[in-house]
């Protein structure tokens, strides 16, 4: 069989294939094996250039950050491949309906969908992966931390969607009168939601509480989980997370132990019986204080004298610790520690103490008293 004979012989065999029903949708699956061939050639290049680089087990950090980089890239790239080898079918390219001048297919759905979803995905890896090491160059706290990733985040959403509405057509000056109607469902219907949003803002800007903080809201004490732009989710010292609406947070009165310096001041108060020895009071109090590790020695503890009570003489011992996390932890221990400490020396915790007088009263009123008792209702 001569060459000319063979192309002849192909050029048929190519023309029955493009005939053929499913000659499109084999083509399509053909060349996606491509795209993950080529991921693996990439992947395999990038691995030895950083062995090469860093030594045998690469950059650990960055490794993770290149191939979730190449898995996503893979995929928006044979979902991009089939929009445009697809483009013209009936399934993606028919129109539905008009909305003016502007036809809505498929791709009208399919291309906002894509370009949302890749931002959220190059914010997601831009905040796992790189915005660390500019926070860790620059000793930012952890607070400042998440409000700034989460404001780039919204940042990218919104240009994302701003990018994909004139994509389909959208034209912005339906912003106005849709800016018009959701005016008069705010003061209708969802002023609330608007007001937590609202607040959000405002928690993510001026950062009264941050992420890490240990909080009091109400009688509920919590640490600060997460901050989102609706609601803050809190968690107990039970481990019972609370899901919060942000307005609670600038209308409400909130103790932030972490707000600027956690060094707080705790008190515990104690009374001992009339004629105790005061100053050895004193000094078995400091001694409690002084042996705890977790006590500041900068301000020092302190002993006050503060009343005569009814049963008891009253008196108060102050002293700092580094983290409000340690409150019960240390206030429980120095309990335990002076009760020990008065009972080896003898330093008596009195009883509060009532006297009761009996008044003696006639016999003649008792004897009237039950016999009104005993009269039937009504007479």
């Amino acid at each position: 069989m001569g060459q000319a004979e063979l192309w002849s012989m192909l050029m048929v065999w190519y023309a029955a294939w493009q005939g053929y029903q499913y000659f499109n949708e084999i083509n399509f699956l053909v060349f996606i094996p491509l795209f993950f061939l080529l991921r693996s050639i990439l992947l395999r290049k990038i691995n030895n250039f950083m062995s090469l680089r860093a030594g045998e087990n690469g950059d650990s950090e960055l490794r993770p950050f290149i191939i979730s980089l190449a898995n996503w890239v893979t995929f928006y790239a044979i979902a991009i491949y089939a929009i445009i080898y697809f483009r013209d079918t009936i399934w993606l390219g028919e129109t539905w309906f008009t909305i003016g001048s502007t036809p809505v297919t498929t791709l009208t759905f399919l291309i906002p969908a894509i370009i949302i979803s890749l931002s959220i995905k190059f914010s997601n890896l831009l905040s796992r992966f790189l915005l660390h090491r500019v926070y860790k160059k620059y000793e930012l706290d952890h607070g400042t931390q998440y409000t700034f990733t989460r404001l780039l985040h919204y940042v990218i959403i919104v240009v994302s969607i701003l990018v994909a509405l004139p994509a389909i057509g959208f034209n912005f000056s339906i912003l106005t009168v849709f800016a018009g109607v959701a005016g008069i469902g705010i003061g209708f219907g969802i002023g609330n939601i608007a007001s937590n949003f609202i607040s959000g803002l405002i928690i993510l800007f001026e950062r009264p509480i941050k992420v890490g903080d240990r909080i009091k809201i109400g009688e509920l004490h919590c640490d600060v989980k997460n901050i989102s732009i609706r609601s803050t989710v809190v968690r107990t010292r039970n481990n019972e997370h609370i899901i919060i609406p942000n307005s609670q947070f600038i209308e409400s009165q909130v103790m932030n132990w972490s707000y600027g310096d956690p060094m707080v001041r705790e008190k515990i108060l104690i009374g001992v019986a009339y004629g105790s020895d005061v100053r050895l009071l004193e000094r078995l109090l400091l001694q409690t204080a002084c042996e705890h590790n977790d006590i500041m020695d900068d301000p020092p503890p302190r002993v006050d004298f503060l009343n005569f009570g009814d049963s008891a003489l009253e008196f108060r011992l102050l002293y700092w610790i580094p983290n409000p996390v340690l409150r019960t932890r240390v206030k429980s221990a120095l309990n335990f520690r002076i009760n020990e400490l008065l009972l080896e020396h003898g330093v008596e915790i009195p009883f509060p103490q009532r006297d009761l007088h009996l008044r003696s009263v006639d016999a003649k009123v008792i004897r009237e008293m039950h016999i009104d008792t005993k009269l039937p209702k009504g007479s």
